[in-house]
């Protein structure tokens, strides 16, 4: 991640001083579909296997033909159990959430080769990208073929009324794609951004089991269901005793888009050379 940040704003700031040499500005507005995945402690081995349907809008304005500002507003629909781990511990905590996310990013691009739309030459290359997201959830998982309430309000590892977690929360994005022109104005954009969040309750885990007894007076039989929902052991006895780790608070959780857009550039397109052939 440090590298990754030097290698870029190295980059960007070389552009930003060749803004007034070279220049193609002008604004783009696009669309992408594709698929959502998350990272987290219900997919600690970054498993891909079972992504959710993704999709948004993008408005882009080139300042020169390496430096862009885009902002995208984005839909995801992320999910992850415990069933599908191979990890024993995981497994025998049998914990699962789904939930719809809506992103709204602002992310400053930089252009690996010089990219001018309509050139006969420089018409793709590959970017990274960085930048700030907000975004809204409310997990929810599904027990015995049944949609539970949203777990936040099920106090789930013994949150009080009144101190529940916030499904309104933020992000740092990064990422890279490919830009390809398919005419003077239109381009394909292949891009994988990921979300690292500033909470670790995207899938409702993070800290330990709360006292059951406690759990089901101030929130009833679902909420303790929800909280330990895990796989009796031999005895009959469950896994989440009070106190004992149900998720790490010290690994935020993460989201992650995999995405293919059609993208219209709105600005001047600048005219060959008469003598290039």
């Amino acid at each position: 991640m440090k590298n990754f940040r030097n290698i870029f704003l190295s980059s960007v700031l070389a552009s930003i001083l060749s803004v007034g040499v070279y220049g193609q500005q002008g604004y783009e507005l696009g669309a992408w579909i594709g698929g959502a995945f998350y990272t987290g402690d219900l997919n600690t081995q970054f498993d891909i296997t079972h992504p959710g349907q993704a999709a948004g809008l993008i408005a882009r304005y080139n300042f020169n033909h390496r430096i862009c500002f885009k902002v995208s507003g984005n839909y995801g629909f992320v999910r992850a159990d415990d069933a599908w781990s191979d990890n024993a511990f995981e497994q025998r905590r049998n914990i699962n959430f789904r939930s719809h996310i809506g992103d709204l990013s602002g992310q400053l691009e930089f252009n690996f080769f010089p990219y001018f739309h309509g050139s006969r030459d420089h018409f793709y290359t590959p970017y990274l990208f960085a930048g700030f997201s907000i975004f809204t959830y409310n997990p929810y998982a599904i027990y015995n073929d049944e949609k539970t309430p949203p777990l936040r309000d099920l106090g789930t590892e013994g949150q009080f009324i009144g101190e529940e977690y916030s499904t309104f929360q933020r992000g740092i994005n990064f990422g890279a794609g490919l830009k390809f022109d398919l005419t003077d104005e239109w381009s394909l954009n292949v891009e994988l951004s990921f979300r690292k969040l500033f909470t670790d309750y995207l899938d409702d885990v993070s800290t330990t089991y709360p006292n059951k007894g406690e759990l089901r007076g101030v929130r009833g039989d679902i909420a303790v269901l929800a909280s330990d929902p895990s796989v009796p052991d031999v005895e009959g006895n469950l896994f989440g005793m009070e106190g004992r780790q149900r998720g790490d608070s010290n690994n935020k959780d993460a989201y992650h888009f995999l995405q293919i857009g059609i993208v219209r550039y709105f600005g001047n397109i600048k005219c060959p050379d008469i003598s290039t052939p």
